[in-house]
């Protein structure tokens, strides 16, 4: 009887409950944050009910909740991995402004402002006259200031959704694993990483509600001072009325009064409504971010710790399409080679797979990753091939042989010839051409016309005005009004940054993650160094000299293409810095010298040549940074004489020993 087949769970049945549970932890801040609030909104009429959670104070509680449970549904709906890669801020803004995404954000954030609004106009109470209808003299009476009160607010959750999609809001912070001696060499990034998001949240509240406070006063007053005046009011006047005149008997005319309820208490109000609600906003999004931002750890175990088949569901999810699957599975593998040696041991001793040994699956995988930035590489400049059609391939193969001789124009091949042209035919012709083009043609009289317009332009134009009156003149002019454009602020977006188009060619776009590739590469060298005592079947050595030469391959071609790659003319600063181009390199070279100093010694088993070493010793060699040519000229003659001498000492040191061991 055959063994029964062990169900593989596919990674995502462990990745979804565990970004569920996050999710869950950030409302419960939410909850607190609304908690919070309500009890500011609360009229203290009664010391037990302003306060107690079963009473109004419950209840506003909870709508004020519902209006920020839109914005973390909006984060559950459209999260995504990586950074997002552009040439420069303009491409950035043309692809993303008018997206549905972009939309959906604006209209979000809008609705909870607006559900926010009428949640503050009926806390504040009667006394504060915030009642959309008033009455005087009996009769029914729109009550602008309930009106400005929500224009403001709903004005602020739009400019909250626009900065939503400018800052990425969306984007999911993974770690990249790095080895426990470079933790401890790097002591504030080992904090950062070990630390509780519920304590990152608390150090970070100083600047969200700093933030939530600048926000609100500057949307506020926007709107206090210009925007409601001038282009808000009519509009929203004349919906409002639309929509109240079936409920109550109000006026027919929808032209606002002549003058509007303005007040400095006005203002104040406002501005601690929109204080509030950006609190909210601001918390939630933090939390949020912070919580998804944690290892792919469940009880301090990897997450596939709980599956019948640990290996099958971590392949499954390494396999995966979906980028967030795929970049989790491999922070938890690099995890697992770092930190959990029976799951290390598993994956050596794991060899009767359907589809080759775990190791084998794994190296193939880590392997092509890497590679992935070799082939943006190469393939940088170059136009995309035109795909290859099944259609294309049968038009291809239907094409008629070529013909000896050419079939006839027409298909009447029985119509008699026409008849032989007579004398007077050719005299009609002749005359009738030379009467359709008198006198001298074009090309006769060309090199008179370009004479005489070539004097005119002599003698009327100057030599400036005449530059700047032909196209390359005209060109240069609107390249010197653009290049003083980007000497401002308001040029910025338009600048094609070294860093951005270094990060888009080696990421890829429209998102690049860096995690992916440096737990790819730490997964191999850690994998390959720790095989030395823990791989009984010795499955790993084979596969370290493409390891090491891979590594170095890429390292050498990225450092070149960096090196190579012309700055951009709007790029005014010059600056070759780019941050997440480093990080990967660092990676890479750590990963390289991890796995050549391990296997140094066994080169010759390996059949590594000695040039193969030489050339991965000096691609792990970390460069130092270059010192800026400005600042060695800017340097004092006074500063550079001592180096100078300390330089010639060294050589006068150096010389005895060099002609003893001669």
């Amino acid at each position: 009887m055959p063994a029964p087949v062990v169900r593989r769970k596919p990674y995502k049945d462990f990745l979804q409950p565990c970004l569920q549970r996050r999710f869950a932890s950030t409302l419960l801040v939410v909850l607190v944050v609304a908690y919070a609030e309500a009890l500011t909104l609360s009229s203290w009429n009664s010391v037990i009910w302003s306060w107690f959670p079963l009473g109004i104070a419950g209840l506003r509680t909870l709508a004020i909740f519902g209006s920020a449970l839109l914005i973390v549904i909006l984060r559950i709906a459209h999260p995504h991995i990586g950074l997002r890669t552009s040439n420069s801020g303009f491409h950035t803004f043309r692809q993303y402004a008018l997206s549905l995404q972009t939309c959906e954000n604006i209209l979000t954030y809008a609705i909870s402002a607006f559900v926010f609004s009428q949640i503050y106009l009926y806390s504040v109470g009667e006394h504060a006259g915030l009642q959309w209808i008033t009455y005087h003299s009996g009769r029914a009476r729109l009550n602008e200031r309930a009106l400005f009160y929500t224009v403001s607010l709903t004005l602020l959750g739009v400019f909250e959704g626009v900065m939503h999609t400018a800052l990425d809001y969306d984007r999911l912070l993974l770690g990249p694993v790095k080895a426990k001696s470079e933790e401890k060499e790097d002591g504030t990034a080992q904090q950062s990483s070990k630390e509780d998001p519920f304590e990152k949240l608390i150090k970070c509240a100083p600047r969200l509600v700093m933030r939530a406070f600048t926000t609100s006063i500057g949307v506020c007053l926007a709107n206090y001072l210009t925007l409601y005046s001038l282009f808000f009011r009519r509009t929203a006047w004349w919906w409002t009325m639309t929509f109240f005149r079936p409920l109550y008997n109000l006026p027919k005319t929808n032209i606002p009064p002549a003058s509007g309820p303005w007040s400095v208490w006005m203002l104040f109000r406002s501005i601690l409504a929109g204080f509030l609600l950006c609190l909210l906003w601001n918390f939630g999004n933090a939390t949020l971010t912070l919580r998804l931002a944690k290892e792919p750890l469940k009880n301090g175990q990897p997450l596939t710790a709980e599956s019948k088949d640990p290996n099958g569901s971590l392949l499954n999810g390494l396999k995966a399409k979906k980028p967030r699957n795929q970049a989790f599975a491999m922070w938890e593998l690099a995890l697992i080679a770092r930190d959990f040696e029976a799951r290390r041991k598993g994956i050596f001793e794991d060899i009767d797979r359907k589809d080759g040994p775990m190791w084998s699956q794994v190296y193939v995988i880590c392997l092509d990753t890497i590679k992935q930035i070799e082939k943006r590489i190469d393939e940088f400049g170059k136009p995309p091939a035109p795909p290859a059609t099944a259609a294309s391939a049968d038009d291809a193969a239907v094409q008629p042989r070529a013909r000896i001789v050419e079939p006839p124009e027409s298909a009447m091949v029985w119509q008699n010839a026409p008849p032989p042209k007579t004398f007077q035919d050719t005299v009609g012709t002749y005359v009738s051409n030379r009467l359709r083009s008198p006198g001298r043609k074009p090309a006769e009289i060309g090199p008179l016309a370009k004479q005489t317009v070539t004097e005119l332009r002599d003698h009327l134009l100057t030599k400036e005005q005449q530059f700047y009156a032909n196209p390359n003149g005209i060109a240069a002019m609107w390249t010197n009004i653009f290049l003083w454009l980007l000497q401002y602020q308001i040029g910025w977006p338009f600048k094609q940054f070294f860093s951005r188009r270094l990060a888009t060619a080696v990421l890829g776009a429209p998102h690049g993650e860096v995690s992916i590739y440096v737990n790819a590469a730490y997964t191999l060298s850690q994998l390959a160094v720790s095989s030395l005592s823990e791989d009984n079947y010795g499955n790993v050595h084979r596969d370290v000299p493409a390891i090491i030469r891979t590594l170095t391959t890429v390292i050498k071609k990225l450092e070149i293409f960096r090196d190579n790659l012309a700055i951009h003319w709007t790029d005014l600063e010059g600056s070759r810095e780019c941050g997440p181009v480093e990080e990967l390199l660092d990676a890479f070279k750590e990963a390289l010298d991890r796995v050549v100093v391990a296997f140094e010694q066994y080169s010759t088993d390996l059949r590594l040549s000695r040039t193969d070493l030489r050339l991965a010793k000096e691609a792990a060699k970390k460069k130092a940074a270059p010192v800026p040519e400005a600042q060695t000229q800017e340097r004092p003659q006074e500063q550079r004489q001592p180096r100078q001498q300390s330089r010639a000492a060294e050589r006068v040191q150096q010389q005895p020993e060099m002609q003893q061991v001669g």
